[in-house]
C-alpha cells in the first residue's frame, strides 16, 4: 500500500538531545538506524524543552556532523533548525558540509523559531512571531542561492523540510520552498492544514504531490496511521527523550510501516 501521493510510508525518530550524556544519544541514533527508521532527527534548542529546565543539553548542528560519521544509512536532520540562530549563508554551508560528510543523507529542516529562553539566554532578538516568519521567508532564497554557489556542491539536492502550521505565512513558505512539510495535530487538524497547503500550492503554481507530508505521532499506529494516510501523510515521526530513550512506540510504527508498505 502507498499513500494517496503514491509515496511509501516512512518513519522518523526525533532523538531529543536533552537530559542525557552524549554517549547515550549516540547509541540511540545507532539503535534507531539498526531498527530501520528512515530518518533520525534531533532539534535546535539550547535548553531542555521539558523536564529540568537547566538539565543536560547539546547543540544541534555539531551533533548532526557527528551523526554523519557515526551512522551510515539513515537520513539525518534537525526537526527543526531555528532560522534566527545562524546567518542563512552560513547555514547553507553547514548543511552542504554535513551532507557531504554523510554522503548525501542530510535533510535541512528549518522553522522560524519560538522558544524565548533560547533567544534571551544567547543574545538573539526574540521579536514577534510574524517578524520571525518574515525573516524565514527572507532567508530561504538566500539559503537556496548559497547552496548553488558552494564548491564542492551538496551530494544531492538537499531536501528542505519546513515545520509549522501557520496557515497564512508558514504553509505558503512550504508551498514555495519545501520538499517536506512537518506538522502537528489530530487527523482533523492535519486535514485542514493539508487542504490549505494544497491551495497555497495552487496559488504559486506548485504541484502539491511534490511535497511530502510529515506529522509528529504520540500514539499507536493501528488507528492513527490509517487516518493520517487518508489525509496524505506519509512520514510519521516519534519523539523520544533522555536520559533513557524508549523506542517501544517507535518499534510499533516501524512494524506498521513494513506491514503496510508490503
Amino acid at each position: 500500500m502507498t499513500t494517496p501521493a503514491n509515496r511509501p510510508i516512512r518513519v522518523g525518530v526525533q532523538i531529543q538531545p536533552q537530559h542525557a550524556d552524549y554517549a547515550t544519544i549516540r547509541r540511540a541514533a545507532s539503535e534507531a538506524e539498526d531498527l530501520g527508521v528512515d530518518i533520525a532527527f534531533n532539534w535546535d534548542h539550547f535548553y531542555p524543552l521539558y523536564g529540568e529546565p537547566e538539565g543536560k543539553h547539546y547543540e544541534c548542528w555539531t551533533m548532526l556532523g557527528a551523526w554523519a560519521e557515526s551512522t551510515s544509512r539513515v537520513e539525518i536532520g534537525a526537526l527543526v533548525t531555528c532560522n534566527s540562530y545562524r546567518n542563512p549563508e552560513l547555514l547553507a554551508d553547514m548543511a552542504r558540509t554535513v551532507d557531504n560528510i554523510s554522503d548525501g543523507r542530510l535533510i535541512l529542516g528549518i522553522g522560524s523559531g519560538w522558544f524565548e529562553k533560547d533567544y534571551t539566554e544567547y543574545g538573539y532578538e526574540f521579536g514577534t512571531a510574524g517578524g520571525r516568519l518574515n525573516d524565514l521567508g527572507d532567508a530561504l532564497p538566500r539559503i537556496e542561492a548559497r547552496l548553488g554557489k558552494l564548491n564542492p556542491q551538496p551530494v544531492r539536492k538537499i531536501p528542505v523540510l519546513i515545520g509549522g502550521g501557520g496557515e497564512k505565512k508558514t504553509l505558503r513558505l512550504v508551498a514555495k520552498h519545501a520538499d517536506i512539510w512537518h506538522g502537528f495535530g489530530d487527523p482533523e487538524v492535519v486535514e485542514r492544514k493539508v487542504r490549505i497547503l494544497d491551495q497555497h500550492c495552487a496559488d504559486v503554481g506548485r504541484d502539491p504531490a511534490e511535497i511530502e507530508r510529515s506529522v509528529a505521532v504520540e500514539s499507536e499506529p493501528s488507528e492513527l496511521g490509517p487516518q493520517l494516510l487518508e489525509r496524505g501523510v506519509s512520514l510519521f515521526t516519534v519523539g523520544v527523550t533522555g536520559p533513557d530513550y524508549d523506542f517501544s512506540l517507535l518499534r510499533q510504527w516501524v512494524e506498521w510501516r513494513d506491514k503496510t508498505n508490503g
